[in-house]
């Protein structure tokens, strides 16, 4: 079976919770959340949600309740589908990129970052944010945080702050990979990456995940991250997200090298 399909992906949930994981939200960790096993599942909706409401509804035909933050741009922020991902249960956030918006400017950004916030919670009442990479913005949106506090606006959490990864592993599919953090400017842990790697605690397929899972040697509480425009069973999109995210790992890395 082809890796990033919709049928992998229920496959992947359906193996976690045969494990013994318990899926929540980020809002729901942020709040105390305790157990032996589980996945704070997010979704980062850069672009076609769409996407992102086939992922919704097979979460929810599993009782799964997920994470999804939505830029303010057009190709995130359609407001049906927000909605609709609203009424199946989701939480929603701001997946926010103010820096990059206003160049830099930190004055601007904190207002753009206030009305953004408060047009989401027109759908969800939002508790939990989380930075948009911007791999080509010369600005990381998480600056912003160094001039402000976050919380002032009733926000709870934001994950790069206020995971504890000394205790959650995290795992992303940046780079169309579950090993991208070579490629990703922004979306990785650093502290503990090495970490990680020097344990062994490095996969690079779905299938990887799904052998872990069925020894019962993955790590047992973590933060999955996926970009459910990279999922599809649609041959034509899925062909096309393989090729073009080929050519962006290659820039990015790039990048990374010279950075």
């Amino acid at each position: 079976m082809k890796d990033f399909t919709l049928k992998k992906y229920t496959t992947l949930l359906k193996s976690f919770q045969s494990a013994g994981y318990r899926f929540i939200t980020f809002e729901e960790y942020c709040q105390g959340f305790e157990h032996s096993r589980f996945v704070i599942l997010r979704h980062d909706v850069d672009l076609k949600p769409e996407n992102s409401l086939a992922t919704a509804q097979i979460e929810h035909s599993l009782d799964i309740n997920a994470s999804y933050y939505f830029r303010v741009v057009k190709q995130s922020n359609q407001p049906e589908i927000i909605k609709g991902i609203v009424g199946l249960g989701h939480e929603i956030g701001y997946h926010y990129e103010d820096m990059t918006i206003c160049d830099g400017d930190v004055e601007k950004a904190i207002l753009h970052f206030e009305e953004w916030l408060a047009y989401f919670r027109q759908f969800y009442l939002v508790k939990t944010i989380c930075m948009h990479g911007s791999p080509r913005s010369r600005f990381d949106g998480r600056d912003l945080w160094k001039y402000y506090d976050y919380r002032e606006f009733g926000v709870s959490g934001e994950p790069y702050f206020d995971v504890d990864f000394s205790k959650v592993f995290y795992l992303t599919d940046t780079g169309r990979r579950w090993d991208g953090y070579n490629v990703s400017l922004r979306d990785k842990v650093p502290v503990y990456q090495d970490e990680w790697v020097n344990e062994g605690l490095v996969y690079h397929t779905t299938d990887d995940i799904l052998k872990a899972l069925e020894k019962d040697s993955f790590p047992k509480r973590l933060m999955l991250t996926t970009h459910p425009q990279r999922w599809t069973d649609t041959v034509g999109q899925w062909m096309k997200e393989r090729v073009v995210q080929s050519a962006k790992n290659v820039a990015k890395g790039i990048l990374v090298y010279y950075k």
